[in-house]
This record gives structure tokens, sequence and C-alpha cells, in this order.
């Protein structure tokens, strides 16, 4: 007997409440929605099916419950589906090669959707058009699924996490078949094959059968075997890591990382570092953190700090719950803990991964072939080592999508990539796995640790060694929050109607002068000969980088996922300026300048960051 349709008293949000019904096969989130209609819950249910969930290059990511804005069990069928008739268009192979699939621990029990259960059901999709997929038995960081693709010899792979959003939050990453995230045009095409196939097809709910099926394989076993095979070729002191007394302790702040980076440091012959016992162990509730995020610093890693004091450790690691990202704090002298920047990270990760290189190799035109990357808003420190070592820099887009992408490129043209890295806390240092890696980023800053205590050096030094060796690259980035999308756009669109005259921009930001400006959003860049950007530009996302005469950069930009307008700065001093507190002062007047004269939060009624 069909369900008494209580209306909305509006039509077409009956029609889709209606067809959600048909549709829908978990009864929980069924029969969620039935209680809105019931209570009459019209800006409720507006929310929930008014505006499907946008595929973009990230992916999926929402929040976990009933209705198309929401993550739940048939938005990921629907999803799928699309995916799938995508790659079957793209791939006459796809049916000897395959898909891999891996999840992460989250789960939220009101809607019946986890990360395990989402995943299921993307492999019954593909099992039920004879795609043979390759699922994960158990929960796995991020980067063991572009690790996987590119290993297997697959079409594609498909992550199920949420990475570092609060608890509610899920999410569905793909990756393509060069083990990269995917970039445009795929991300459109796969959202348009996704409205093309709403209706569930008949065997995409039988996860039973599907998990029977002789098509389905799990390659845990053999992904962990290579992977941790793989990052072993970046172990350069295995002596020294055998003898190390260097203590570290490390936290997974409840996701999938402790196994992991236990193994990782196995491999490279460390000693075990000391588990945060309160989160090792993955648990969707995320208990002990308000935010899962270790980029949040000292909030996050109170507990890490604790054991640390207790156990006599000097360094703290700490994945996200997806251990694709690392943080890392150091004890200083004075008995505080610093808890390092993701641009600080980079500049010691890059020149560690340099200087092992180095070591390596003595052929002197080797270097030649060497490439490191950054984004764009992250710091320029791997410019400046390129430029006196010899090896080349490139930057990318922001997001490991376009640095992935181009370290592909370059690997399939014979270079040799080095190193990696995003600001937000983001590292890829082996080339097997093509997107950022906190498992293997821990080991690699397990043994440079212990490298540096056999010279005496604390990672607090070993930085300042490297800004006196390359330039002090100092930065700031923070963001305002903004929930009203004219308020932006009028924002930005002040910035490119300098003195009234559209396409013209500043040339002063309070007692600051303008170098040269690019607008990624525009395609305007004035330091190019014919003034177009030779990035990548994308017209619905706002990014705008000036520089300046004081060598400072600063990039203002829009969020993908969030609402907020981010601002990265950085003042980059040659080799021997080294007045650390004038160059921060110069820096923090740049910042207020940039902030008053071209956010004008006032004005704007904009949120600034919460501390």
């Amino acid at each position: 007997m069909e369900d008494i349709f209580t209306t909305t008293g509006d039509a077409q949000l009956d029609q889709a409440v209606r067809q959600w019904l048909q549709y829908d096969q978990n009864q929980k989130t069924k029969s969620l929605v039935q209680d809105l209609l019931k209570d009459g819950s019209v800006e409720v249910l507006k929310k929930k099916f008014s505006c499907r969930m946008e595929f973009g290059t990230a992916g999926l990511r929402a929040a976990m419950g009933p209705g198309v804005s929401c993550m739940n069990d048939l938005t990921i069928i629907q999803t799928t589906q699309g995916f799938c008739c995508y790659l079957e268009e793209s791939f006459g192979n796809l049916k000897e090669r395959g898909v891999v699939i891996g999840y992460d621990a989250r789960a939220h029990p009101a809607s019946g959707g986890s990360s395990k259960r989402f995943a299921s059901l993307a492999a019954a999709v593909f099992i039920s058009r004879g795609v043979p997929v390759y699922l994960f038995s158990d929960i796995t960081p991020t980067p063991f699924v572009p690790f996987a693709v590119s290993h297997l010899g697959l079409c594609a792979g498909i992550m199920v996490t949420a990475s570092h959003n609060p608890k509610q939050d899920n999410g569905y990453k793909v990756y393509w078949e060069n083990g990269a995230q995917i970039i445009s045009p795929h991300d459109k095409c796969i959202a348009k094959a996704i409205e093309e196939n709403l209706v569930p097809w008949p065997g995409s709910w039988q996860t039973e059968e599907a998990l029977k099926s002789p098509l389905l394989k799990d390659p845990y076993q053999d992904v962990h075997t290579e992977y941790f095979k793989a990052i072993q070729k970046h172990c350069h002191f295995r002596d020294i890591n055998k003898k190390s007394e260097v203590k570290i302790v490390h936290t997974s702040v409840h996701g999938v990382g402790h196994t992991f980076v236990q193994a990782a440091f196995k491999a490279f012959d460390l000693n075990p570092p000391y588990a945060v016992e309160e989160q090792k162990d993955p648990d969707p509730e995320f208990p002990t953190v308000k935010y899962p995020n270790p980029e949040e610093g000292e909030g996050v890693l109170t507990l890490s700090f604790s054991l640390a004091e207790s156990e006599g450790a000097s360094v703290v690691l700490a994945n996200d719950p997806d251990a694709d990202r690392l943080a890392i704090a150091e004890k200083q002298e004075s008995g505080k803990w610093r808890v390092f920047t993701g641009n600080e990270l980079g500049a010691l990760m890059g020149w560690w991964m340099f200087h092992c290189w180095k070591s390596q190799n003595t052929d002197p035109n080797a270097v030649k072939n060497l490439y490191l990357l950054s984004s764009t808003v992250s710091s320029k420190i791997l410019r400046a080592i390129a430029v006196k070592e010899g090896c080349h820099f490139e930057e990318t887009l922001t997001g490991f999508k376009w640095m992935g992408n181009r370290a592909k490129d370059l690997l399939d043209q014979g270079k040799s990539v080095l190193f990696a890295f995003e600001e937000a806390i983001g590292y890829m240092c082996c080339p097997a796995v093509l997107d950022k890696d906190g498992v293997s980023a821990a080991a690699i800053a397990g043994e440079m640790v212990s490298y540096l205590a056999t010279k005496s050096k604390t990672l607090s030094e070993q930085l300042t060694s490297i800004f006196n060796e390359y330039g002090y690259h100092i930065s700031k980035n923070s963001y305002f929050i903004c929930h009203d999308q004219n308020v932006i756009r009028s924002l930005f669109d002040r910035l490119r109607t300098h003195n009234g005259t559209r396409g013209s921009y500043p040339t002063t930001c309070g007692q600051f002068t303008i170098s040269s400006v690019r607008d990624l959003t525009t395609g305007y860049d004035s330091n190019q000969p014919d003034y177009k950007a030779v990035l990548p530009t994308s017209s619905s996302s706002q990014m705008i980088t000036f520089s300046f005469v004081n060598g400072g950069v600063a990039t203002m930009r829009t969020s993908g996922t969030e609402p907020k307008i981010k601002y990265y700065t950085e003042l980059c001093a040659a080799p021997g300026d080294s007045d650390v507190a004038q160059l921060r002062k110069e820096l923090d007047d740049l910042v207020s300048a940039i902030v008053e004269n071209f956010f004008e939060p006032e004005k704007n009624k904009l949120q600034p960051k919460p501390e």
C-alpha cells in the first residue's frame, strides 16, 4: 500500500520529495523525510531538496542525511551511476581494468549512512554493469586509493571521505587513470552524466550480491605491501634510524592513520612513535576535539602535548582523519610547543628531500632534470631553493589535483619530480602517490628529525638555517567569513575597477607600492608580455594576486567549499637579510593595509576568523 503523501504546498518541492520517496530504499532516510512532511517542515525540506550537491573537481562533500543536497545511499548511487556511465564512454577496456574504492571510518547512525556503506553501494553499481571493483576490505588512508590506481593500472579510483570536515559530513573523491584527482572537463562531464542517470539501476541497491560477486576483489594486502615497499625508496639513513633515541608522539585524531603510520615507521626502521591512546582508534564522533583538523593547531594537539611531556618526547606528528595531511609541532627550549605552519613544513620537507637527493646523486647535470612544485598560494621557498641549486620550480593553481596532474605530465616526459606541497599541510614526497600523503610524510619527517638529532639540531634551528641560506620567507594567512555572494562579487569587482576604469587595478595599497597583478578569474597578468595569465583561469571563482615592490606577495581568493574569502601573504627576503623582527613587522603592516584597503571588513560586514 502506498504511503499517504502530505503536500508541502509547493508543487515543485512535492514532485522532488515524491520522486525521492519512490527511489530511496533506505528506511532511515525515508522515515526522516516522511517525518519532515508530517511536521510541515517545509523550509527544511526546501534545503534538502531544492539544490542537488554540485559535483566538482573535488567530487562531493556535504552533510550526511536525506535529500539531494546531502550524502546518503541514494545520492551515492546516483553519483556512481553517472560516473560509471562516463567511464564507459571514456574507456573501451573498463570491464578488463576496473576501478578501486576506499573509505574512511565516518558514520552517521541517524541516517544509516557511513563511508563503508557508501563504498559498498558504489561497488554494487559498478558490478551491476560488469565492471571489476577493487574494494578495500577495511578502512584505509586516502593516499592508498591513488596508489592503487597507478599500481594496478585501473581506470579510476573513488575514496569515500570528508577528510578533516566536521563529523556530520562525508565526501566522494575521484581519481582518474593517471593516479591524480580529476580536473576539468571531467567534473562537468560526470555532473551531466549524474543528471542523466538519477533512476536507480536494478542492481544498484544489491550490496550483498555484489560483495559475493567474482568481479569483486580485495586489494588491501597487495596495496599495503607494495605501498610500504615504494616509500622505502625515500629512506636514506636507515643506520641512523635504527640507533635513533629521538622520541616522537603521533596522533591520528580519531581517524585511520594510526596503523599505517606505525607501519611506515617500521618500514624506515624507526622506533615506533608513541600513540595518543584516546585518539588512536577510529571514532566517527571525534569525541576529544572540536574540529578534527590538525591545521587548527594547539586545540587539536592538547592530548599529544600531554603525552609528549610525560614520555619526554620533543616532536609531535598529527594526521588528519583520512591521513593525507600532516602537522608537526616541536617543544622549544622555553618549554612551549611550536606548531609549524604548512609553509614552514614545506621549507623543512623540501630542504630535506633535496638534501637526500643531493647525497645520492653525484652527476652535476642530474639537477637539471629535477622539479619542485607548490601551489600558487603557498610559500615561494621552493623557488628560492631551485634558483640557488639549479633545479626547476613550477607553481600550479591551488590544490593537489593540479600538482598531481602536472607531476604526472613531467614524469611522463622523463623528468624527476622530487617534492610538491601546499600550505594546507599537504605534502607529496613519493611519486608513487600523485596526491598529498600524510603517511609517507610522517616517516620521512621521522627520519629527518633523527638525522638532525645526530647534528644536535632541532627542526626550528634547521628552519632558521634554511632561511639564512635561501632567504627568509615569512607568511601570514587567514580569512574572513562572508555568506553574501553579492558582497563578495562587489569586493572583487571594486579591485578590478580602480578609479572607475574597468580592467584597471590598484597601484598602491596603503603605503605599499604594487609591482604586478595577476587575476585568475579574468585571465589578466601584468607580468606577461600579452597580459594573459599562464595558469588556467576560472570565471566561477575569485582569485587575485598582488606582488609588491618590497618583495611581498598577497593572494585573495574565495573558497570552493566554505563561505570564506581567504588571504595568503608572504614576504620573501634576499639571503643575508635576517632582521626577522623587522621583516615580521613589515608583513604585519602589509596585511593590515590589505585588510583595511582591499577587504574593508566593516563596510562589507565581514566576520574575522574566530580565534
